[in-house]
């Protein structure tokens, strides 16, 4: 057995503290929710979980590992997911606001797999979550219990699959405040506003953040 009940336990009980902790991931969750509603919130949140598995892969394979220890890969990768988070804040004030109106034609009816995608992607090449992911995931592998990098593969899919429910559960209640609030075009327009400074402000500061 890779993970022993008591291991499971404890990682579990320990990621969903962090996943439920304030964040840049749950910030951008809530935010897509509200501007856009329930099902792109929760296309968004689960895109963010499963670039998760990216990170995973780097982590049991040890390349993370390499990337922390050359501040030329780090300083790269941060200004690509800093970059990335910026162009996506400035993109949304430009799509037409309207109000939510669930199964009916509007910005909820967006195409999800672009809106998967974006959170699929702002996770995957953020430098952040490459180091807590190769500073957290082995502080769970027991060595008597097999190779590392398989205990480190399993934990990761373990925090893929809780972090898809939590934003998940993110994604449609925030949805919900979004259709409570959003009663008009002009309403609609503002908050793609708020949610695109959500996500420059969130860019910059992955930018301009000098730890490593």
């Amino acid at each position: 057995m890779l993970v022993t009940p008591e291991q499971l336990l404890a990682f579990t009980a320990a990621a969903m503290l962090i996943t439920l902790s304030p964040g840049p991931d749950n910030l951008m969750v809530l935010s897509q929710g509200i501007a856009r509603g329930r099902r792109q919130g929760m296309a968004f949140g689960l895109g963010c979980a499963l670039g998760c598995l990216n990170h995973t892969v780097l982590a049991a394979l040890g390349v993370s590992a390499l990337i922390a220890a050359s501040p030329l890969a780090f300083t790269l990768l941060k200004f690509a997911g800093g970059g990335y988070l910026i162009y996506l804040g400035w993109q949304a004030p430009r799509s037409p606001g309207a109000s939510f109106q669930a199964g009916a034609a509007g910005r909820d009816a967006a195409p999800l797999a672009a809106t998967f995608r974006k959170g699929l992607i702002a996770n995957a090449i953020n430098p952040k979550v490459v180091l807590f992911f190769l500073a957290f995931l082995p502080q769970f592998v027991n060595p008597a219990q097999g190779p590392a990098g398989l205990q480190i593969a399993v934990l990761g899919l373990i925090f893929t699959l809780q972090g898809a429910l939590i934003f998940g559960c993110l994604g449609y209640f925030s949805g919900s405040i979004g259709q409570w609030q959003a009663k008009s075009r002009r309403a609609g327009q503002w908050l793609d506003r708020a949610a695109g400074c959500v996500f420059i402000l969130l860019g910059l500061k992955l930018i301009l953040d000098r730890g490593h």
